[in-house]
């Protein structure tokens, strides 16, 4: 998943920033409150609520902020957020899927056609980009729980459909109708994971020269930044030379 995995590597580091921080927290209890409204707030009966507060303790998101965002799913305050997906092109035509969770659904429209129209890419319409990419659930793990070959190994005696291992860690990929097992699988295994969710998976990565790719990121950043924008999920592939420039190497 070369697009979004390089993103989250070089782009985070500024979620170090209080501020920065502040927001992130703001987006996971947002998930969480939806997540256990939809179903039930234990995360042990609700996938979706299980996988948002992995995702918030992977963040190092505070217990007590972690519990008060499920308690609000069933508060008389609750708001009520409508998911919603936006597909559009990049500089360079990359394909990029949006993901978003509002509560105003021709803001966080006008906001996100705003954004792509100023970087020089485009808002397209529902389903014009995702027929590029899969739905799938992804379960992470640190690369300390184990080697490649061992992951590998587990990972097949889950069910899972693929494994990518790095020095970052292991993505482990499965059909999204099996997420739920296959995580549950893993986790006797090496544990609890750092994230099992449905994500979107491209199936080709188009490279992309060095000043596309600054445009592009610069795309990616500031959507990432919206309030209500949950994740941002890309096709493109970065050369090497960008990837250390933006790492600092």
């Amino acid at each position: 998943m070369a697009g979004h995995s390089q993103f989250k590597n070089i782009m985070h580091k500024k979620g170090k920033a209080d501020a920065a921080r502040s927001k992130l927290f703001s987006k996971l209890a947002r998930e969480i409150t939806v997540s256990a409204k939809l179903g039930l707030p234990d995360p042990a009966m609700n996938p979706r609520l299980r996988a948002a507060v992995l995702a918030a303790r992977a963040e190092n998101m505070p217990k007590d902020n972690i519990e008060r965002a499920i308690k609000k799913a069933s508060g008389s305050d609750a708001e009520n957020y409508d998911e919603i997906r936006y597909e559009g092109y990049a500089p360079g035509g990359v394909a990029l899927i949006v993901e978003a969770l509002t509560d105003n659904r021709n803001r966080t429209a006008s906001d996100v056609r705003s954004l792509f129209t100023k970087s020089g890419g485009s808002l397209a319409e529902t389903g014009a980009v995702s027929f590029m990419f899969d739905r799938v659930g992804l379960v992470g793990y640190d690369a300390k729980v184990g080697d490649a070959d061992t992951v590998l190994e587990a990972a097949i005696e889950a069910g899972a459909d693929d494994v990518v291992s790095s020095e970052d860690g292991h993505e482990i990929y499965t059909a999204q109708d099996s997420l739920a097992e296959v995580a549950k699988a893993l986790e006797a295994t090496f544990g609890e994971a750092r994230m099992a969710k449905l994500v979107w998976r491209p199936q080709n990565a188009v490279a992309v020269d060095d000043e596309a790719g600054e445009k592009i990121l610069k795309l990616v950043d500031a959507l990432d930044g919206h309030d209500d924008v949950q994740t941002v999920y890309g096709n493109f592939e970065l050369s090497d030379a960008l990837v250390a420039k933006l790492s600092g190497d």
